[in-house]
């Protein structure tokens, strides 16, 4: 039964790994949008004697999506309220009643002040 409960750990981990790269790919030309990874680690088991016993190789699990924070293209366009950041940060837009942050910068004249 415990060879059946770690291959099932393996294929829930490949099926969240799959989550995450189907979710990157969907995304690739969304501007500013940062990719994530799927993180994994090692499912330990404790003796049921001793406690102070684990054995590794129980299992896989997701961890964390990590989010990738890396420097994306810059390009220019034809808009002079388009902005990019070069290097680390986002931008900080501040309203009446709440503050946000968006890695993206493409600011239309038409559209209502709503950050």
């Amino acid at each position: 039964m415990a060879q059946f409960s770690i291959a099932l750990s393996g294929l829930t981990a490949a099926s969240s790994d799959l989550d995450v790269t189907a979710n990157n790919v969907a995304n690739a030309n969304t501007v500013g949008f940062k990719d994530s990874r799927a993180e994994f680690a090692d499912v330990y088991s404790a003796g049921a004697v001793n406690l102070n016993t684990s054995v590794v190789g129980q299992g896989v699990r997701l961890t964390t999506t990590a989010q990738q924070f890396t420097q994306g293209n810059i390009s220019s366009s034809s808009s002079n309220l388009d902005l990019a950041i070069s290097g680390d940060g986002f931008f900080t837009l501040h309203s009446r009643t709440a503050t946000s942050i968006r890695a993206t910068a493409s600011f239309p004249r038409t559209r209502p002040a709503m950050w």
